[in-house]
């Protein structure tokens, strides 16, 4: 072994335990500011960090104690210098940067921790040093995000705002970390509140359509079915609709779709005109997306303004069904074509939502990838941790786990974590059933969770869902029905429907209802041919029907959908493995030939 060299042995008897609060502070975005302008970015970056050496630091008592290619860690004696320094810094960076386009803004996210280090002439070592990096991590760039510790210590007259974040897992540490978000008075946020689920749906502004009559009996009409339409808009969990007061001020007027998203803060703008025909409307639709301007979906309406309520809604719900997925593909198709860095978190959730329902592995994969972004953004709402525990369970009952252990444990502790950020997430309290039910079989538990998802959203389509959908396991099949029932009259809109009519399908199979059950299913996999789920279900509806035949095709499409498939892998996983209906559905799947092991 080589001795140490003397400097390093006197390096070493210059380190001791010492009480400081370390500022951990590093360059937002910074490999695609570089990539894009890197000899400003850097010249740029020197004088920052040379202001923050020369001017800043000396009146707060700090000292640098190295600074790197896109951040630097500095100490202080106590809190509020740190706290102080911290505020200075974030203002100074804005000052200097005011000339920059916002794209090319150099933003700084800092973390502050205080406690014990070992503190030496080159580096701070220790756990608060990498806690200080972690918080960083959680902030949002130009903010600042401490401690509990360190907002014990500030003192009153600190001129600056608290916003309390809760408990916040860090990485790689077990437990979470109080955490607070510090910034100045009225400092404009550069993106909404964590806990804000705005950000993460689109935002859609219905315009008054247009027609070329001057009665106004004839021109209310469209501001009629412009109410017609947003009514149901906003039930649905994908989008955030602006209210028609809002929107009436665009009326016949030449704005362009880019000035309407600009003035209402738009992601898609539905607009159009229409014409009378006797009792029916002619309307003729465009849906435009906001960033670019073009219309991604153009459709005629026709709707009568006498006859069934029931079929106007009906008509009014598909037109709005066809609305939800053409904004999800074109969320899929920016989340493909764009960085991560530079996308907004409503495309990352509704790409994810989208393609992680898509059987097909690099989607499936693609859709993981898109919530930990989100969750890397975010890490403390619920709704993204939601979503990974549900694509841990599809992914198991797509049969494609690895670990069905392992990943039970990952998804429970993402529900965990979204139920501890917010105990009365409907959308967790579901999943944490869903999760509950296939990987730890805990029925009671999972009747629990869904319970008290409706009590929190009666409204909750999903939660009635799995909600059915574990009763039609257990053998409960009037119960299942009646839920799914549920389901599918409060989400008619749902683009992911296919998903409530499989569950439906098999609701109605365990209530012996198999031609309903049936049709069910073939909905289901018109819009998505490969749920193997779904496949399983048909296949049992044919077979009881005495359809053999088609239901050894059905068989076939299913071991094309999953390959290695066989009875005792699938009951392996089941929840219905020791039910009456998951012996079947075993027993129909040997007869039709799908190996045993």
């Amino acid at each position: 072994m080589t001795p140490p060299s003397i400097a390093a042995l006197s390096a070493l008897d210059s380190i001791g335990f010492v009480s400081r609060s370390v500022l951990v502070a590093d360059m937002a975005d910074s490999v695609r500011l570089i990539a894009k302008d890197e000899q400003s970015v850097i010249e740029r970056w020197i004088r920052l960090v040379d202001t923050v050496e020369n001017q800043i630091l000396p009146r707060t008592s700090g000292r640098m104690v190295k600074s790197l290619g896109d951040g630097f860690l500095v100490e202080f004696e106590d809190a509020r210098s740190a706290v102080a320094a911290a505020l200075g810094i974030q203002s100074m960076f804005q000052t200097l940067e005011t000339s920059q386009p916002d794209e090319q803004k150099i933003r700084l996210r800092i973390g502050i921790e205080v406690g014990e280090v070992i503190s030496g002439a080159r580096d701070v070592y220790g756990h608060k040093v990498n806690v200080a990096a972690r918080l960083g991590g959680l902030a949002r760039p130009g903010e600042i995000v401490v401690s509990a510790a360190v907002r014990d210590r500030l003192a009153l007259d600190i001129d600056c705002d608290i916003e309390d974040m809760g408990p916040c897992y860090l990485k790689n540490l077990d437990d979470p970390v109080r955490s607070f978000r510090l910034s100045p008075p009225n400092l404009e946020r550069m993106l909404p509140s964590a806990m804000n689920l705005a950000h993460l749906q689109p935002t859609i502004a219905v315009i008054p359509f247009s027609c070329p009559y001057r009665e106004p009996e004839r021109q209310i009409i469209g501001e009629v079915l412009a109410d017609t339409i947003i009514e149901p808009l906003s039930r649905s969990m994908f989008t955030n609709v602006i209210s028609r007061l809002s929107t009436s001020a665009f009326r016949n007027r030449t704005a362009s779709i880019k000035e309407i998203c600009g003035q209402l803060g738009a992601n898609y703008v539905l607009s159009g005109s229409y014409m009378l025909d006797g009792d029916t409307v002619h309307l003729q639709t465009e849906l435009a997306d906001g960033g670019s301007g073009n219309v991604i979906r153009a459709e005629p309406l026709n709707i009568s303004l006498i006859g069934p309520a029931e079929l106007r809604a009906e008509i009014v719900d598909r037109f709005i069904e066809t609305i939800g997925m053409s904004i999800a593909s074109q969320e899929v198709r920016r989340a493909r074509v764009a960085a991560l860095p530079t996308l907004e978190t409503h495309t990352l959730l509704i790409a994810a939502i989208t393609l992680m329902h898509r059987n097909t592995v690099d989607d499936f994969t693609l859709a993981r990838d898109l919530l930990a972004e989100i969750v890397n953004r975010t890490p403390r709402h619920p709704v993204p941790h939601a979503h990974i525990a549900h694509w841990l369970v599809l992914r198991a009952q797509q049969g494609w786990s690895p670990d069905l252990t392992r990943d039970g444990d990952v998804a429970l502790d993402h529900t965990r974590r979204a139920l501890d950020t917010d105990p009365d997430s409907s959308l967790a309290l579901t999943v944490e059933g869903l999760v509950t039910t296939h990987f730890l079989k805990r029925f009671d538990v999972a009747e629990d969770r869904y319970e008290m998802a409706v009590r929190a959203n009666p409204n909750s389509s999903l939660a009635w869902l799995l909600k059915g959908a574990l009763h039609a396991f257990v053998d409960q099949g009037d119960v299942a029905v009646e839920s799914t029932s549920r389901a599918l009259a409060l989400s008619p809109l749902d683009p992911q429907r296919y998903y409530y009519d499989s569950l439906a399908a098999t609701a109605c199979l365990a209530d012996g209802k198999n031609e309903q059950s049936l049709e069910l299913a073939d909905r289901s996999l018109r819009a998505n041919k490969q749920h193997t789920s779904t496949l399983r279900v048909k296949l049992a509806a044919e077979w009881r029907l005495e359809k053999f035949e088609q239901a050894k095709q059905t068989a076939l499409l299913l071991q094309n959908s999953e390959p290695g498939l066989t009875v005792s892998g699938w009951l392996d996983r089941t929840p219905a493995a020791s039910y009456s209906l998951g012996e079947e559905f075993a027993d129909i799947m040997r007869k039709v030939g799908i190996p045993e092991s």
